[in-house]
């Protein structure tokens, strides 16, 4: 039986020193060392011989069990290392880039804003988001009773404390605060409960701009507003000033541009007209001057205000303003 071992020994560790792969080497662990194998049958052998064999034989199959199970470790060492390397990354493909974060669409276009502004002499000013009636709306010529209130659909806090639904607040802190000349624009969120569509929204941005000074004409502001435009559109854009009303403005104009949604044709976003609305703006009215302790024989100025989020329309292509608070990557990464 020794020399049948040593023979199975020699077997085996030929068989395992050639083996290529997993079902190679677990055929031979099959036929060498388990439960129906030679070995086995050897074993169960040992209970009927004498003493001095069994010791002999206990001894080779020991040593038998160790050499094959050594030499099987290493055979499954030695196929795993190798298909390590036939498994290894193919440095022909292509890599794969991480997405990377950049500004929202909206935080663009408010620096383009200001860059193209600041270009043309203004400042940047802020204020709180959390106004009171006074600097929202009395200061502005919109008193409690005024019919123009029903144009601003008002989040209020509590009492007389509201979220501002319009920029023009850092406006009246501005000169409250400062002499003239002023030049600034106030870009920031606002509120107004609405219902939001593809046009409007209740949580959005605006961007408003004053200039106070002595002799402030009509057709300043007609120039300002129109070189802000091309710059910001492009020279060939078709802009429209037609009458407004704002209380705080008198007279007062609005600005619309041919839509770039759909090339004028009529659209959600243009409402069928193939005009958006983009500017309100007009001479700043006397009785504001008066709120904040200005003469208005003595200066005057002219206003102006935008939807940050309908020049961002405008510039990317987008016919539905709901998409800019929506947080959906898919539309954030293509825009």
């Amino acid at each position: 039986m020794i020399e049948r071992l040593q023979a199975l020994r020699a077997a085996a560790l030929r068989d395992l020193d050639s083996a290529a792969t997993g079902k190679e080497i677990e055929d031979a662990r099959v036929t060498y060392l388990g439960r129906k194998s030679e070995i086995a049958s050897i074993s169960k052998a040992l209970g009927t011989l004498p003493d001095e064999e069994r010791r002999a034989l206990g001894k080779a199959l020991n040593e038998f069990k160790a050499d094959v199970t050594a030499r099987l470790d290493a055979a499954k060492a030695r196929v795993l290392e190798r298909a390590a390397v036939v498994a290894g990354p193919d440095v022909t493909l292509p890599g794969r880039h991480p997405w990377v974060g950049r500004k929202h669409p909206i935080t663009r276009t408010l620096e383009r804003l200001e860059e193209i502004l600041l270009g043309l002499g203004f400042e940047v000013a802020v204020g709180p988001e959390v106004e009171d009636e006074f600097h929202n709306f009395e200061a502005l010529n919109i008193p409690a009773d005024h019919p123009a209130r029903d144009m601003w659909d008002t989040f209020y806090v509590d009492g007389g404390t509201l979220l501002r639904t319009h920029t023009s607040p850092v406006q009246i802190r501005v000169m409250q605060s400062t002499k003239p000349p002023i030049r600034i624009v106030a870009p920031g969120r606002v509120y107004r409960n609405e219902n939001p569509d593809a046009s409007h929204g209740s949580e959005f941005y605006q961007l408003e701009g004053l200039y106070v000074d002595r002799d402030v004409r009509f057709g300043e502001l007609k120039g300002v507003l129109t070189r802000f435009l091309r710059e910001l559109l492009g020279q060939d854009v078709t802009i429209r000033f037609r009458p407004g009303f704002f209380p705080f403005t008198e007279p007062s104009t609005e600005v619309d541009v041919r839509c770039r949604i759909c090339g004028g044709g009529g659209c959600s976003v243009c409402k069928g007209t193939g005009w958006v609305e983009l500017l309100g703006a007009g001479m700043v009215d006397p009785r504001v001057f008066r709120a904040v302790g200005y003469d208005p024989d003595a200066v005057s100025g002219y206003a102006f205000g935008l939807g940050v989020d309908r020049i961002c329309m405008m510039l990317t292509g987008t016919d539905d303003i709901r998409l800019f608070m929506e947080n959906d990557l898919r539309f954030l990464r293509k825009v």
